[in-house]
């Protein structure tokens, strides 16, 4: 039940009709919630899962249905459920929130839990290119692919590499073009990076580093209706009968811009239970909110950039922050948490139960090999592999804290002790389990060094 202090809200307006949306509208009516849910989708879609998309861009011809997947009937749990209406406009004040859509309808509630997805990235002067997110998007690629067509692919990174490699294996020409030194440098580092690069030639791709695109333009020819020439900072031209540009997302915020102050990313800084901070951004002109309009605002997903008590602010666009993160949100938003966002510490002083944290975590199947990634790298950390990439079997890197100012850690037999800020799983189904355990404990991970890299003993055993 609700706290006596709670103000618990009559109506819900979710916005946002993906993993995210869908959770939420779940979470509310299985806490009890008995009042008024709107939600807004933009695709015309019932809800479906994204990542296979790009995954199994040809094993699957249709979306995987969330109401299949995961039993979520939008219909049922929604009293005004459009999901072919976007929002466009959001206005927040002490009193309500009142959402905009496309058809120019006002939709006024007590709160908003804003569950927007992402948005392809497309650069300027690339109007030539195709992008992947949806699942019309995925349809078209489809029925491009075809044996010996010519498959140009901007960006060497997680969508990228996927569709190259379902690409080469159905036939296609692919040439994957990135601007970084090595694929996948943004998200796992250079030295990692390294390390997955011969994949692609074992695949049949031709990788391109080091070089940037400038233009994606349509063919030279005009009868070819689908041909797209690519320029390179270089100088050089790739001829294409297709270009994808899978050069990242940003969160499908645009049309908050003056209404509620945005990170540079596009991104909604949060607190632990997913309520809107507020904090105004140098980068976004928007005021501040009046703390009792703050109380009306909420969100997760891929717009979320949420606390996490082990790796601080965590930006959206992992499928596990969109599957999780609703319940969280719906039991504070409800007022049946109200200490929801205090570190744990806190918690247990006052005699309540831990809020299940969850690593960032992100699944990739591409040119052959199966990646799972646990955690939050950075460019700062010391990167140790556990196995040999050059054999056959799996391996795992692991990316540790580099702090300076702390002393080194070893324990009473002289053995280095270190702390884990990312595992990268590669080809290595069996620890994926236990790796997610150790990953989700909501506490540092440390290791006795030695232990942990040898790949013969358990790496929970490896736990100091």
């Amino acid at each position: 039940m609700p706290t006596p202090s709670a103000q618990v809200p009559s109506s819900v307006v979710i916005v946002g009709a993906g993993l995210a949306g869908a959770q939420t509208a779940a979470a509310l009516r299985k806490h009890g919630f008995e009042g008024h849910v709107t939600l807004l989708g933009a695709e015309g879609l019932p809800p479906y899962d994204r990542p296979p998309l790009s995954k199994e861009l040809l094993k699957r011809t249709e979306p995987v249905w969330l109401a299949d997947d995961l039993g979520i009937d939008l219909a049922a749990l929604t009293d005004d459920l459009r999901l072919a209406d976007p929002a466009v406009h959001l206005s927040v004040d002490r009193e309500r929130v009142v959402v905009r859509t496309a058809s120019g309808d006002d939709v006024t509630a007590d709160v908003v839990v804003l569950a927007l997805g992402s948005e392809p990235v497309r650069p300027a002067g690339w109007e030539a290119a195709v992008t992947l997110h949806t699942a019309a998007d995925a349809e078209r690629l489809r029925a491009a692919l075809a044996p010996g067509m010519r498959l140009v692919v901007v960006g060497a990174g997680w969508i990228g590499a996927e569709v190259a490699g379902v690409a080469a294996g159905a036939g296609a020409r692919v040439t994957v073009v990135e601007a970084g030194p090595v694929p996948l440098e943004r998200q796992l580092g250079r030295r990692v990076g390294g390390l997955v690069t011969p994949w692609y030639d074992a695949a049949g791709v031709t990788l391109v580093t080091g070089v940037a695109v400038d233009q994606v333009l349509p063919g030279a020819h005009e009868d070819t209706q689908d041909g797209a020439r690519v320029t390179l900072a270089d100088g050089h031209v790739l001829e294409a009968d297709l270009v994808l540009a899978a050069v990242g997302a940003r969160p499908a915020s645009g049309w908050l811009a003056g209404t509620l102050p945005r990170e540079s990313n596009g991104g909604l800084r949060v607190n632990r239970a997913g309520r809107f901070m507020g904090l105004r951004s140098p980068t976004d002109p928007a005021g501040g909110l009046h703390l009792d309009a703050l109380r009306r605002v909420w969100a997760v997903g891929d717009i979320a950039t949420r606390e996490h008590p082990v790796f601080g602010p965590v930006p959206g666009g992992h499928w596990s922050a969109a599957l999780h993160d609703p319940d969280v949100t719906v039991r504070a938003l409800l007022g049946l948490d109200e200490r929801a966002a205090e570190p744990e510490r806190v918690r247990a002083r006052l005699g309540l139960a831990p809020i299940p944290a969850h690593a960032p975590y992100v699944f990739s199947q591409q040119l052959g090999h199966d990646l799972a990634l646990f955690g939050a790298p950075s460019p700062f950390d010391e990167v140790v592999l556990r196995g040999d990439p050059a054999a056959s079997g799996g391996w795992a890197a692991l990316y540790l804290e580099n702090a300076l100012d702390r002393h080194p850690r070893q324990t009473t037999d002289g053995h280095r002790v270190a702390t884990v800020r990312a595992v990268l799983l590669v080809d290595s189904p069996r620890e994926v389990g236990q790796v997610r355990k150790l990953m989700n404990r909501g506490v540092p991970l440390e290791l006795e060094l030695d232990r942990a890299l040898d790949p013969a003993a358990k790496l929970r055993d490896a736990v100091v």
